[in-house]
């Protein structure tokens, strides 16, 4: 437990330097730069493009798990069971096309910046997180829904005292797994002239500089990791709080 909390401390301590203090670590990148090329991606701000990345997935994040819960709602009832093929059709959308296409698909219609990569995002969401809500609210123990019934809950009682809190874990499972997603795949939206930390990523491909590259890539991957560890202890909170077993 103590190991975990200091390796958890480091990363945040790492991260923090990374994007605020990115000149400390120029002797670190100086080996990957190219021979009289810029060590520390400067052009904008690290802090800046963090922010903008983190809004982005946040944004994304947030509105496919209001469509996606909604539509998992929707068919775990009597009368949407009949609609649950054609939803389950409507979120493999996203990941039936590369977000590459989406983003190309969607700059005509939208503009370059950051509509198209929320697009991009948003569908590459849904799925994961509409089927960890559709087996979480298609799989409470019968005695406690018996008992919802017995003490008089109608059916929108049911679904926000007992179905939802009872089911919250596993659908949190699928959100995590939309989120990490979202945070390595939003790095391609600076492809189409939307503010990420992809903007350094592809500044260092363009430029062949390896240090750029580990910078922006590293600052990603400490932002999963640590994004991901928040929401498993958040779901085993939620898990020994409704008693249910931890899935997903």
């Amino acid at each position: 437990m103590r190991i975990g909390l200091v390796l958890r401390a480091a990363m945040v301590a790492l991260l923090l330097a990374l994007v605020l203090r990115p000149g400390w670590f120029e002797p670190v990148f100086a080996p990957l730069a190219p021979a009289g090329g810029p060590v520390i991606y400067t052009r904008s701000s690290l802090l800046s493009l963090s922010l903008s990345h983190l809004w982005l997935v946040a944004a994304a994040s947030s509105l496919a798990t209001l469509v996606a819960v909604t539509l998992a709602i929707l068919v775990t009832r009597p009368a949407g069971a009949a609609f649950r093929p054609l939803s389950r059709t409507i979120t493999n959308v996203g990941q039936t096309f590369p977000p590459v296409a989406v983003l190309a698909l969607a700059v005509p219609v939208l503009g370059f910046g950051a509509g198209p990569t929320l697009v991009a995002l948003f569908l590459y969401g849904l799925l994961p997180i509409f089927e960890n809500a559709m087996t979480g609210l298609s799989t409470l123990p019968p005695h406690t829904m018996e008992a919802a019934r017995g003490i008089g809950l109608n059916n929108r009682q049911r679904l926000m005292r007992v179905e939802l809190p009872l089911a919250l874990p596993v659908i949190l499972a699928g959100i995590r797994l939309s989120v990490v997603i979202a945070l390595g795949t939003a790095t391609i939206g600076s492809t189409v002239a939307a503010r990420t930390l992809g903007e350094v990523i592809i500044a260092g491909l363009l430029t062949n500089n390896t240090a750029f590259v580990l910078q922006g890539g590293l600052i990603v991957g400490l932002f999963a990791v640590l994004i991901y560890d928040a929401l498993v202890m958040l779901e085993h909170r939620l898990a020994r709080r409704s008693g249910r077993a931890q899935r997903g």
